[in-house]
Order: C-alpha cells, then structure tokens, then sequence
C-alpha cells in the first residue's frame, strides 16, 4: 500500500499536467506531496526523511514556479533531489554502520544473505553515480526539450530508470556469492 501511495503525487501530477497545463499541475503536485505527508504521519508517526526532503524542495522550486510562473523552477528540483541524493549516499560511505544502498536493498535479499561490506560500498557508488548521471541528464532534458517532453520524462523516465536501477542491483545483488561461502549463486564479482 505504501509504494502506491508514494506514487500518488506523481500520478496526480501528470493527471492535472494533461488537462490544465503545467501550473495547475504545479499546485496540485504541491497539495499531493503534504497530503502524501500528513498520511505518512497518521499512519506510521513519522514521515521518512526522504519524504520529508522531496516535500520541501516541492513546496519550494512549485511555490517559485507559481510566484514567477516560470516552470523552469519545478524543472531542476528532479535535479537538485537526485544530486542530493548522492551526496547522501556518498557521504554514507562514511557516516553510519551501513552506506544506504545497504539499508535499501538488504531487505529484499533471501534472510540470512550477507555481504561483505566492500561489495555494499561498491553498489553504493554505483548508486551515487547514477544519481549524478540522471540529475544530469533532466537538466539536458530541461533544456533541450519541450515542456511535455520533460513531463514525460519526470513521470516515467526517471521514475522507470530509478525502479530498473534497484530491480537490477537487488538481482545482481542477490546472484553474488557471499565471501568464502563458494555458494552456487553466482559467478562471484
């Protein structure tokens, strides 16, 4: 229930996109992203930082598309998130027991599966490295293609690129052979 519900600000905003144009769609993004909150909140008493984050930098980069009615503000927050996003994971490397792509993709292991923490801090840079690519590539999509295009783009090429990123790493995750253990899942590293 929850992953549908994460995708709710999303599938609201390519809905008011398609009738009423950017703006409307702008405010209604806005209004899904703290209502998506405020059910979080309700339901679990907490709302996930990365929630939080993409919630704010929606209030934020929408308010300044409304206030300026410039649409390049709402454009580069897909950016901004996804560079953040890597810095985070980057800096996981470092703070913290665990880099984040571990806390990501450890659950959906077979239970009892454990890595070597090299081959976490190796799929972790995998991760930092393709949010950096993709927050570059909304910025080339921002500027080199139309409005629509864009909106496309944000609603399922990052969001397609993103969910084959972690099916795809979980796989390759899952058919490695943990260290020392000579297990048959895979062909090692």
């Amino acid at each position: 229930m929850q992953a549908a519900l994460n995708f709710l600000p999303l599938a609201v905003f390519m809905l008011a996109y398609h009738f009423h144009g950017i703006y409307v769609a702008t405010a209604m993004l806005m209004a899904a992203m703290v209502l998506l909150a405020g059910i979080d909140y309700l339901r679990l008493r907490r709302v996930s930082p990365m929630h939080a984050l993409s919630t704010v930098l929606v209030l934020v980069f929408g308010g300044a598309t409304l206030a300026f009615h410039d649409p390049r503000f709402l454009k580069i927050k897909p950016t901004l998130l996804l560079w953040l996003m890597a810095a985070a994971f980057l800096a996981s490397q470092w703070i913290g027991k665990t880099p984040l792509v571990q806390r990501l993709l450890e659950p959906a292991l077979t239970p009892g599966t454990a890595l070597p923490r090299e081959r976490w801090l190796r799929v972790n840079l995998v991760w930092v490295v393709a949010y950096v690519l993709l927050g570059a590539l909304n910025l080339y999509v921002v500027r080199h293609a139309s409005e629509q295009a864009w909106v496309y783009f944000k609603g399922f090429g990052l969001t397609i690129a993103l969910m084959m990123l972690a099916m795809g790493q979980a796989l390759w995750l899952h058919r490695r052979p943990v260290a020392g253990s000579g297990g048959s899942g895979g062909s090692g590293s």
